[in-house]
């Protein structure tokens, strides 16, 4: 079956998260993303660990269905050859350090000139003008100076989030702004510029917070799974020593819950309690109520009793119990990709499902295991590519 984006040609620059994240979902649907990386070392991202049959989860996460070429880009050599994958490319990605891709002539400007069809996708830590546009950036540092961290934890420590939550958050925004270049182009013939930080990424997850904190007076408190507006809302423990997780939504809940779970109908009444602000400015108090209930059922009892009367509630899993989560396997989730040395492994499905279209799940490649065959479709002979490969060049 032909996937959507198949015949699009994607060449990329990339290493880390953020790039590969945004052209994996490419690959996902039908692209060819030729992924260019250092001879010999590769992606500095495949080291990151080798749990994964001894490769990096990392890694494996975000270069499923790939090709990796290898070349040195300080050689010109290289670049020319680079030059020539542009010629036939749709999409040109780069995540490199600040000013990199300009010193080796591979700025959007330059890479455009004489390819106005060509889209150019530039992902970096805080944009490619203002202040800070000569900085290195990674996950966690984005995470401080956009006030996340600020507002992950308890009200003692500070937390980074488990994930990279920031360059997640900017290969969203590239892949998203990649397909909506594509799509402008397809219908005005105009091929757009995508250019996307970490920084103003993560900064718009920050919205609600950014809000609350400018014309509220006060930026919302670290409450651990507590809610800085809502109450209740979090994990209480369980009489069997597990955790239970669940929030109350809207006044009917409220009431629902007062009367069927707490037992104590007359709490809808107090003044305590009588409207969500209520609830939040009394949350001490009505979490010990709550508290208290909970501690005399087991974990399963509360979950069944709050999904009777309409409350959204669940377990707070590890991540082997994730892996194991019946809607995953219920809605067959699981597909095997192949990774370097011939071993299988488990990935999921991509969230967007299109009816009808499979997703495509092809291998992880090894560093350069398709650079023969790409300088071959370049017209480069076999001794030619034997004098570069003799070089260091690829």
């Amino acid at each position: 079956m032909r996937l959507p984006l198949m015949g699009v040609t994607v060449v990329s620059l990339e290493q880390a998260v953020a790039a590969p994240y945004a052209t994996r979902q490419l690959a996902d649907l039908g692209a060819r993303v030729i992924k260019v990386e250092r001879p010999g070392e590769g992606d500095f991202a495949r080291r990151y660990d080798t749990t994964v049959h001894g490769h990096s989860s990392y890694f494996v996460w975000l270069n499923r269905s790939k090709e990796s070429l290898t070349l040195d880009l300080k050689d010109p050599r290289g670049r020319e050859v680079l030059h020539g994958l542009l010629d036939g490319a749709d999409v040109f990605v780069a995540n490199l350090a600040p000013g990199a891709a300009e010193r080796l002539g591979l700025g959007p400007d330059t890479v455009t000139e004489h390819r106005p069809r060509l889209i150019t996708c530039t992902v970096s830590g805080y944009g490619g003008t203002g202040p800070w546009a000569d900085r290195k950036a990674y996950d966690l540092l984005v995470q401080c100076q956009t006030g996340l961290v600020s507002l992950t934890g308890t009200p003692e420590a500070t937390a980074r989030t488990g994930i990279s939550v920031a360059d997640i958050a900017a290969g969203m925004y590239a892949y998203s702004g990649v397909l909506t270049a594509l799509y402008t182009r397809a219908t005005t013939g105009t091929a757009h510029p995508v250019e996307v930080s970490l920084f103003e990424a993560l900064a718009e997850w920050m919205g609600q917070p950014a809000y609350y904190t400018r014309y509220g007076g006060t930026q919302p408190p670290r409450l651990g799974t507590r809610h800085a507006t809502i109450a209740p809302y979090g994990a209480y423990r369980a009489a069997d020593g597990q955790e239970v997780l669940f929030s109350v939504q809207n006044e009917r809940e409220w009431a629902a819950l007062c009367a069927e779970f707490l037992g104590r109908p007359e709490l809808t009444g107090d003044p305590r309690f009588a409207t969500g602000s209520d609830r939040v400015a009394h949350r001490a108090e009505l979490d010990a109520i709550v508290a208290a209930r909970c501690a005399r059922s087991r974990a399963g009892e509360i979950l069944t009793g709050l999904r009777a009367i309409g409350v959204a509630c669940a377990g707070v899993n590890d991540v082997a119990a994730f892996l194991d989560h019946p809607v995953l396997s219920g809605r067959d989730r699981w597909r095997e990709v192949a990774v370097p040395g011939g071993a299988v492994v488990e990935a999921l499905l991509p969230p967007a499902d299109l009816g009808g279209v499979p997703a495509r799940m092809d291998p992880v490649p090894s560093v350069g295991e398709h650079t023969e065959a790409i300088l071959a479709e370049l017209g480069r002979s076999p001794a030619e590519i034997a004098a570069l490969r003799a070089d260091g060049v690829i």
